[in-house]
């Protein structure tokens, strides 16, 4: 994986694991064995600045969306979403509400510490019949 930004407890953020998720889904031989991951998307609900902070929510961007969706049904789900967190992060308020409503719906919900923890839920998920 290429250098990560790591946050001054030395941990890589977030972006950087989400990175690394993403760089893997794309390998060619990853994609061979899962076409599926070519529906692995980011849903972008970072604040950037106010004013794009305010637009983004006109747009309908809402706090708390889980960071990668994958619009795949398996089993009983009719998707995938995952929270990415660092491996020294926490759930916030706004996220466990999302994750509740997204498994009431129909969805599997997972937060993910670390890319390597994504990588095996999108595996599993994916080998779900």
């Amino acid at each position: 994986m290429s250098k990560a930004r790591l946050k001054s407890s030395g941990v890589p953020s977030e972006s950087a694991e989400q990175k690394w998720v993403i760089a893997w889904s794309q390998q060619p031989s990853i994609r061979h064995q899962y076409p599926e991951l070519a529906l692995l998307h980011h849903i972008p609900n970072e604040r950037v600045d106010k004013v794009q902070t305010a637009i983004l929510k006109t747009m309908g961007v809402k706090k708390g969306v889980p960071d990668l969706c994958l619009p795949v049904p398996r089993g009983n789900c009719h998707g995938l979403y995952i929270e990415m967190k660092a491996l020294d992060g926490k759930p916030e308020e706004d996220q466990l509400w999302w994750e509740e409503q997204l498994k009431h719906n129909g969805y599997f919900h997972a937060f993910c510490y670390g890319w390597k923890q994504a990588t095996e839920v999108l595996q599993w998920y994916l080998n779900q019949k």
